[in-house]
């Protein structure tokens, strides 16, 4: 059973409008700091003016930490724009992203033919993983973009960072011509996979409520 994804569509514009000051105290004994994730998985400042690999978060401890810990904001701040938030303590982290707050970084070879692979997440390696599981990996006909299940709490779809997607598109195989049809099975490691696209559903359903509120 997967919650809804959240996708975030705040334009740059609407992100220099919002009002906040990295380190606010907005109460006493709190602090609130502000973050983006970009769709490789890495982790910045939200008022970062360059976003790279030379700027973003690194340090793995604190990626575990961090990314353990979000989950969809229902906090009553600033919900529209920054739709996660990471509680650390007395910090209140909160995230906006470029697609999903969970991006798939490394697939982790588990060595054994019983025990599954693992999915690393957000540059974490080892700390943040979830099991591979290749009947799930769905792609968006649409947009190209792959996903796979990610933890409940983050919405349960996260992005496939893009050079991974690039390999594991040609294990793709395609039942039908129509482009605007998934793929139907993936070959992973010999053995091919029905998919079940359970995720495109979930992910469609997502946009056309996006769309919908814009339109009104």
């Amino acid at each position: 059973m997967y919650r809804s994804c959240r996708f975030v569509k705040t334009s740059f514009a609407n992100v220099q409008r919002l009002h906040y000051i990295q380190g606010q105290s907005p109460e006493p004994k709190i602090r609130e700091y502000f973050y983006f994730i970009d769709h490789q998985g890495q982790l910045f400042l939200d008022d970062s003016k360059m976003k790279n690999f030379t700027s973003c978060f690194k340090d793995k401890p604190f990626l575990e930490f961090f990314f353990k810990r979000v989950k969809v904001n229902e906090s009553g701040r600033y919900m529209e724009d920054f739709p996660y938030i990471s509680l650390c303590g007395r910090e209140r982290n909160f995230i906006r992203c470029d697609d999903t707050p969970v991006v798939f970084t490394q697939v982790i070879d588990s060595g054994d033919a019983v025990k599954p692979d693992r999915f690393s997440y957000c540059g974490a390696g080892e700390r943040l993983a979830v099991p591979l599981e290749p009947e799930k990996i769905c792609m968006l006909p649409e947009s190209g973009r792959i996903y796979h299940p990610a933890p409940e709490r983050t919405g349960g779809v996260g992005l496939i960072k893009s050079s991974l997607a690039i390999e594991f598109s040609k294990l793709f195989q395609f039942e039908s011509q129509e482009e605007h049809k998934p793929p139907t099975n993936f070959t992973w490691k010999g053995k091919t996979y029905k998919l079940t696209n359970e995720l495109v559903d979930l992910l469609n359903s997502e946009r056309k409520v996006l769309f919908d509120q814009d339109a009104k």
